[in-house]
């Protein structure tokens, strides 16, 4: 860390009180409306935007820990192939629903 580095720390349970200008400009965009809020320099999303965005789907997943029972014949083949049997069991599963999804 170099001199000219300044590092603060807050306690987010319990933060500082407001400035009486800071609570003027909190009071003040609360009460703003939507048609008040200046977009000049904000561009319009048109069908071009859209057309490449994509779906919360397409983000990376949370993963969540569970139980299954599975044969132990499985289990070895997916091991057989070294580290990552449980990544491997995820891709099967995943490919197994968007197909299901696909159908549908």
């Amino acid at each position: 860390m170099s001199k000219t580095d300044i590092r603060y720390s807050i306690d987010l349970a319990n933060p500082p009180p407001l400035s009486a200008r800071q609570k003027a400009e909190v009071e003040r965009l609360r009460l703003l409306k939507d048609h008040d809020i200046n977009l000049t320099d904000i561009p319009e999303l048109d069908k071009s935007f859209w057309k490449n965005a994509r779906h919360k789907s397409m983000f990376k997943v949370m993963k969540v820990s569970t139980t299954v029972r599975l044969d132990a014949d499985v289990i070895a083949w997916l091991k057989s192939y070294g580290k990552g049997y449980q990544t491997r069991i995820n891709a099967i599963l995943r490919s197994a629903m968007l197909d299901d999804k696909r159908k549908k």
